[in-house]
C-alpha cells in the first residue's frame, strides 16, 4: 500500500507496518458495522439501538464593572467581591473586565435499545469543555452520565444527574451559565432517584454522593466529607403537574464528617446534619411563562449557594474534639419569560439572604459568603431564533451586602457592592 505526494514529481512511500495494521484494522471493523447493521434480526424496532448525538455550540462574550467571585475565569459568576482597599483608600476590586470563552460548547449522546426488565431503558451521556478547575479550563469533563428505565407508572435513574433540588421542569432560563445560581440549586451528583407517577401527581425519593459539587471543609473543597459520614444524602419531592402547569415541594438532608482526627492527633468522626426544604411553581400561558423557587436550610455550600457550617463547641484537651452547627440561608427567585417563537424576552429577580447559625460559633467557619448578609440579583434578557442558530442579549445586576458577623454567623450589612454584566451569546445548535 503507497501513497505520493506531489511536489513536482511523484515519490513513493510505504507506509509503516504498525500504520498499515491499524487502517486494516479500522476498515475491517467499519465493514463489521455495516455488516451488524444490516442483519435481518436487527430490522425489528423493539431490537434496535438507536444512537442520537446532540450537543451546541455557545460562545459567550463577557464584560463586568467589579471583581467578582466566580469559577472559570469569570464565566460562572456568583457575585461581587467586597472591598478591598490599598493605603489611598483606592478598591482594588473596583476594576473591570472583559473575556471571550467558548467553554460551555456541549457533546450530548442519547442511547435507547430494547425492552429490559418490562422497562423501557435509556442511556444518556453529555459532557462539555467546562474543565473540572480553572488550571483546567478547556477540559473535557462528564456533565450527565445515567440509566434510566421506565415502567407505566414508575422510573428509576441510576447515574449522574441534576440534583433533585435543581427543577428540571422549571429552572432559570437565564443566558448565563450560573443558571440562577447562588438564588437557585444547582449541582449535578451520582445518584438513585425513584419516582412514581400517579395521574397528574409524582412522587420521588433519591440518594445522593457527591462529585464536582461538593461540601467544605478543613482541607477545603472536597468529597472527602460526605464520603466519611457513610451514608447518602436524601431528598424526596413531590409534585403536581399538567401541560401548562406545575406545583410542588421537598425536603432535603445531609450528614457529613469535617474530620477524622483532631489537631492534636486524637481520633475524631463528629458530624453534622443539616436539612432544607424547598418549593417550586411554574404557570405558562400562551403569551408568557412564570416560575419561582423557595428555598431554606443549613450546609447548602454543595448546592453552590450561600451557607455552610461552623465549629459551636472545642472540646477537653488534650483531644480537642469539634461540635458544628449549619449556617443557615434563605432563597427565592421568580422568572418572566414570553413564548415567541422567534424572539424572546425574560426578566429574572433573585433574592439569598444568611440567616446564620442557631448556636454561638466559637471556632472556624466553613461557609460560602460568610461576610455576606444578603444577594440581590435582576437580570434583564431578550433572545432571538433563526432555525439552530440562537443569539442572546443578558444584563445582570448582582448586589451583595457585606459586614461584619456576630457570634451566631449573622452579618451587619455596612456596605453594598454591585456588579454589571454585560453578556452577549451566540449558539449553534445540533
Amino acid at each position: 500500500m503507497h501513497f505520493a505526494i506531489n511536489t513536482g514529481t511523484m515519490v513513493k512511500r510505504k507506509l509503516n507496518n504498525k500504520v498499515r495494521s491499524a487502517a486494516a484494522a479500522i476498515l475491517g471493523l467499519c465493514f463489521f458495522l455495516i455488516l451488524v447493521a444490516g442483519l435481518p434480526g436487527q430490522s425489528k424496532d423493539e431490537d434496535k439501538i438507536s444512537l442520537n448525538f446532540s450537543g451546541f455550540i455557545k460562545t459567550d462574550v463577557l464584560y463586568d464593572t467589579r471583581q467578582t467571585t466566580s469559577i472559570r475565569e469569570g464565566h460562572f459568576l456568583l457575585y461581587p467581591k467586597d472591598r478591598a482597599l490599598d493605603p489611598d483608600g483606592q478598591d482594588l476590586n473596583a476594576n473591570d473586565t472583559f473575556h471571550i470563552l467558548s467553554i460551555q460548547t456541549r457533546l450530548a449522546l442519547k442511547i435507547t435499545g430494547p425492552r429490559a426488565l418490562g422497562a423501557k431503558p435509556t442511556g444518556y451521556v453529555e459532557a462539555e469543555f467546562f474543565g473540572h478547575s480553572d488550571p483546567d479550563i478547556n477540559g473535557f469533563r462528564l456533565r450527565h452520565a445515567y440509566l434510566k428505565l421506565n415502567w407505566t407508572k414508575s422510573e428509576i435513574l441510576i447515574g449522574q444527574f441534576w440534583h433533585p433540588m435543581f427543577i428540571t421542569e422549571s429552572f432559570p432560563e437565564v443566558v448565563s451559565f450560573n443558571t440562577g445560581a447562588p438564588f437557585e440549586p444547582f449541582s449535578r451528583a451520582p445518584q438513585v432517584r425513584f419516582t412514581w407517577t400517579e395521574k397528574r401527581l409524582s412522587f420521588s425519593l433519591t440518594a445522593l454522593s457527591q462529585r464536582d459539587f461538593a461540601s467544605t471543609g478543613p482541607d477545603g473543597v472536597s468529597t472527602v466529607y460526605f464520603r466519611n459520614a457513610a451514608f447518602p444524602e436524601l431528598n424526596f419531592k413531590v409534585a403536581c403537574a399538567d401541560k401548562d402547569f406545575l406545583l410542588g415541594a421537598g425536603i432535603n438532608s445531609l450528614r457529613i464528617v469535617p474530620r477524622l482526627s483532631t489537631a492534636t492527633g486524637y481520633k475524631a468522626g463528629e458530624a453534622i446534619a443539616s436539612v432544607a426544604g424547598y418549593a417550586f411553581a411554574r404557570l405558562k400561558t400562551t403569551p408568557l411563562t412564570i416560575k419561582t423557587q423557595l428555598v431554606y436550610g443549613g450546609n447548602l455550600h454543595h448546592l453552590t449557594m450561600l451557607g455552610g457550617y461552623a465549629v459551636t463547641e472545642i472540646g477537653e484537651p488534650p483531644a480537642l474534639r469539634w461540635q458544628y452547627t449549619p449556617v443557615n440561608t434563605g432563597s427565592a427567585w421568580i422568572e418572566f419569560q414570553t413564548n415567541g417563537s422567534k424572539w424572546q424576552a425574560g426578566i429574572f429577580a433573585g433574592y439569598s439572604k444568611n440567616y446564620g447559625a442557631r448556636k454561638d460559633i466559637v471556632g472556624s467557619v466553613y461557609s460560602r459568603g460568610d461576610t455576606i448578609d444578603h444577594l440581590f440579583r435582576l437580570a434583564p434578557r431578550i433572545i432571538f431564533y433563526a432555525g439552530k442558530v440562537r443569539l442572546a442579549q443578558e444584563i445582570e445586576l448582582t448586589s451583595a451586602a457585606y459586614g461584619p458577623r456576630d457570634i451566631r454567623g449573622r452579618v451587619s450589612p455596612e456596605r453594598t457592592v454591585t456588579n454589571l454584566r454585560l453578556l452577549f451569546a451566540a449558539y449553534y445548535f445540533f
